[in-house]
């Protein structure tokens, strides 16, 4: 049922205020007609009694109060869907922008998404193949997981998000099923045309469904823009069968978005400005990743933000933390030193992978050997800071090694580079050819057995020195 309504009490922003209103709901689709005749919409975000206001989504300028018609369409903002999303690209709004027409289906999905059953959720196994060594060795990521990246300004977290688009792929037969949901929120138009080329120059754009909402679009359509991006990915995961994987960028920019509305509506802030629902907000959003029984599809996550100051204890990835399972974090220092991708690994970690990694997923060997690394890079960071009061030439003869090993690990385990794909058993061979640099008698998580499996100086040197060659 619909509801027209000529004029409006009052304009704020924008937002508009209409009073004698019944029978409206909350999040509920309005069309918004101008004195010229455009149509622009808004959606309901709060009702006093008989009063509703409207959230406008292209913004409050040349409205009038007594010509402006209004009408209230009954249901929420709905998305039509179709598998021929894939590939194409969309505002953040859900409206075509690549020039090829409309989406006609007959199903259309409510972007707030459908409340899940706990019960009906299936645990996380098996591994999505990145091909990024310090992800999937060190901090693995599980199909139907949520596992954000930590990032800062000037940290190129952007073309990690390139890389794990064009390289990433479901560790098994089902790969063919899988594609890639991506979301960018507050972009500048520069970014959003990177995007746009990466992902067409590396021929992975057919298998990708982009939603853009850039840095000048209006406030609300970037709180739409990842709603609009999860409908998409759970209608392909749970109704086309596909596993899919949602890449969400920035979701700082999200929240200051969420910041400035909620400041608008006149709420009372909470840490930093930040509405108090901002955790319940945030949630809505990363706990539709997931695996549902029954369903042949998953859901999987990787949301994207920049911590100002670099500051982890910021609202957005404290929040943020707490919700998911886990974390990517880029680190500051290893960027500096030209290294990419700067994932710091003792920074990071991902709660889920001792479940989705080991004999009949990865390698039998994988979670001892990742136990180890972390280990062994400790003692490099323990090493170095000893280095820094007395001088790496008092140091002793396993702490100079460690420093060695340190060195080499940094340069070709983590700086793989950009156009470097690997598979998981080239992660794990060049983690145990890394391990072999150091004294056995160092190597305090491994068993016997894994060590007289793989441990091996004089292949070792042989392996680094030709990676060292090419550069790698």
């Amino acid at each position: 049922m619909t509801l027209s309504i000529l004029g409006l009490n009052e304009i704020a922003g924008s937002l508009v205020v209409m009073d004698n209103v019944d029978d409206v709901s909350n999040e509920e689709i309005v069309e918004i007609k101008t004195q010229d005749g455009h149509i622009r919409l808004g959606r309901v975000v709060e009702i006093e009694g008989k009063k509703a206001i409207v959230q406008v989504f292209e913004g409050t300028s040349g409205l009038s109060k007594t010509n402006t018609k209004t009408k209230f369409l009954g249901h929420p903002m709905e998305l039509p869907l179709s598998k021929e999303i894939l590939g194409r690209i969309f505002n953040g709004s859900g409206k075509p922008i690549d020039g090829l027409g409309e989406v006609y289906s007959n199903f259309k999905a409510d972007i707030n998404g459908n409340p899940l059953n706990p019960v009906a959720r299936v645990y996380p196994r098996n591994y999505i193949n990145t091909g990024i060594s310090t992800i999937d060795g060190l901090n693995t990521l599980i199909r139907g997981q949520k596992l954000p990246i930590f990032s800062g300004s000037g940290m190129p977290h952007d073309k990690l998000a390139v890389q794990i688009v064009r390289q990433a792929q479901i560790a098994d037969s089902q790969g063919k099923d899988f594609g890639i949901v991506f979301g960018a929120m507050g972009v500048k138009n520069d970014v959003a045309e990177y995007f746009k080329r990466s992902f067409e120059e590396t021929g992975v754009m057919e298998k990708v469904c982009m939603f853009i909402n850039l840095a000048n679009d209006p406030i609300i359509e970037r709180i739409i823009t990842p709603r609009c991006a999860l409908s998409a990915a759970e209608y392909l995961a749970y109704q086309q069968d596909m596993h899919i994987l949602v890449i969400l960028t920035d979701i700082t920019s999200y929240c200051e978005a969420l910041r400035e509305f909620s400041s608008s509506k006149g709420e009372i802030p909470g840490r930093k400005g930040y509405p108090g629902y901002m955790y319940s907000d945030l949630a809505s959003l990363y706990e539709r990743a997931g695996i549902v029984q029954g369903k042949k599809g998953s859901v999987t996550q990787i949301p994207i933000l920049t911590m100002p100051n670099d500051d982890i204890t910021h609202p957005v990835p404290d929040l943020t933390g707490y919700i998911t399972e886990g974390q990517i974090v880029l680190d500051r220092q290893l960027h500096q030193n030209g290294i990419y991708p700067p994932v710091g690994p003792l920074a990071s970690l991902s709660r889920l992978m001792k479940d989705g990694i080991g004999k009949g997923y990865t390698r039998e060997d994988h979670s001892a050997l990742a136990n180890q690394l972390f280990a062994s890079y400790a003692k490099v960071i323990e090493a170095r800071s000893l280095a820094s009061v007395i001088g790496e030439d008092e140091l002793s003869s396993n702490d100079q090694m460690h420093l060695e090993f340190g060195r080499q690990f940094e340069k070709i385990f983590i700086g793989q580079g950009f156009d470097t794909k690997r598979s998981i058993n080239e992660t794990l061979s060049l983690g145990w050819a890394l391990l072999s640099m150091l004294p056995e008698s160092s190597l305090d998580r491994l068993d016997q057995n894994l060590i007289k499996q793989h441990y091996n100086p004089s292949t070792a040197s042989r392996i680094l020195e030709t990676l060292a060659s090419v550069g790698v």
